[in-house]
């Protein structure tokens, strides 16, 4: 296996084909199903480990300070718990838009213990990764496990799933949503029965689009301008709206007309995260 020093990844996007909300919990958490499928698009992570010990943003956010950042906290989190003396120097290309529901934070904190995991030569299982990236954000441990999946509990409790590939189109109406915002209205359903026997025979929805699309007018607009291609649905909490397509060329003519206030991209589907893609070929 080699040794590196430097490492660059992806931090792909996610997509929730549903989202049910089944409950919430004492602790304030929600208990959900929800089926993510990873896509061969996302933000670009630069590693270079360092001899200091110090974990350095090379790259920044307007109005996010390094100690917010889901990848500052994530190498902390991994540097606390393993006591490392290591360090790290990090930059990143952001592609994925903040508040999209295309889990931009909590991928790129996924990739960031996944590639400080290697780079630092912790040996780590994903087990104790996921562990580490819990505490970060609950979408966080299906990035570290890298595969296609059915999540439960708070997001944790993970079914891996094989699906077709497809190509989707993703669209941003540059609104910016918060996840806590949403998962705190009093509004939202949180009473969806869980689901029983085959998954695939019964009816999906995304519990949080109507309050979305409530507050969000944009949104709403959004997923009427994608219903002329097909089914469309919001993914998360948005406000990433997104319908399927048989074909790339498909996908690509759709986004040529997409409105100019609108962003977007057309990204496959892939069954296992392409970090950990990427990295298995790096490392051997």
């Amino acid at each position: 296996m080699a040794d590196l020093t430097t490492l660059s990844l992806i931090a792909p996007a996610k997509l929730n084909l549903f989202l049910h909300i089944n409950g919430r919990l004492p602790n304030g958490y929600h208990e959900l199903e929800t089926l993510f499928v990873f896509l061969d698009y996302g933000d670009r992570l630069h590693f270079k480990r360092t001899d200091d010990g110090a974990i350095t943003l090379k790259t920044q956010i307007d109005g996010l300070p390094d100690e917010e950042n889901l990848i500052y906290k994530a190498a902390y989190a991994l540097k606390l718990a393993t006591n490392t003396a290591f360090g790290a120097e990090i930059s990143f290309d952001k592609h994925l838009p903040s508040g999209g529901g295309v889990g931009g934070g909590s991928s790129d904190a996924a990739t960031t213990l996944l590639a400080l995991n290697a780079l630092w030569q912790l040996a780590l299982p994903l087990e104790k990764l996921a562990e580490i990236g819990v505490a970060l954000g609950a979408d966080v441990p299906v990035f570290i496990n890298g595969q296609a999946a059915i999540a439960q509990g708070i997001g944790e409790k993970l079914a891996p799933v094989n699906l077709p590939e497809t190509w989707y189109l993703v669209v941003h109406p540059n609104v910016h949503i918060s996840t806590g915002v949403i998962f705190n209205n009093a509004n939202l359903p949180r009473n969806t029965p869980k689901l029983s026997g085959d998954w695939q025979s019964s009816k999906h929805r995304n519990d949080c689009e109507e309050l979305v699309k409530k507050h969000y007018p944009e949104v709403e607009k959004t997923l009427n301008w994608l219903l002329k291609y097909g089914p469309s649905r919001m993914t998360g909490t948005g406000a990433c709206c997104f319908v399927s397509f048989e074909t790339q060329h498909a996908a690509l003519e759709a986004l040529k007309s997409l409105p100019e206030t609108w962003q977007g991209f057309v990204a496959r589907s892939t069954n296992i995260s392409p970090a950990h893609s990427e990295l298995r070929t790096k490392l051997n």
